[in-house]
């Protein structure tokens, strides 16, 4: 199992509104899954601003989640997501 976190500071909420509605599906055609999300995550330490959203995500390894993000059937969902303010999305393991 490998995890990622994805944080977004969100600047428009009609697409990521778009983008939950498709996330799920294109998590799962690659064996992923949301384990945990939140809407106001708090920074424990460092002098970073807190993303409006944050979220931890499940892979069956390393090349499912690659697989999820290069996926060119998936690129229009990733779009809505990108669409919907600054992300960023980190591979842990």
């Amino acid at each position: 199992m490998i995890y990622a976190t994805v944080h977004i500071s969100i600047t428009n909420k009609d697409s990521l509104s778009a983008y939950r509605e498709k996330a799920g599906d294109a998590l799962a055609k690659h064996g992923g899954a949301v384990l945990s999300a939140a809407p106001s995550p708090a920074v424990l330490e460092g002098d970073i601003p807190a993303p409006d959203m944050a979220a931890v995500l499940s892979f069956p390894d390393r090349d499912s989640a690659l697989a999820w993000i290069n996926d060119p059937e998936l690129a229009d969902t990733h779009a809505l997501r990108r669409g919907a303010g600054s992300s960023a999305i980190v591979l842990v393991g």
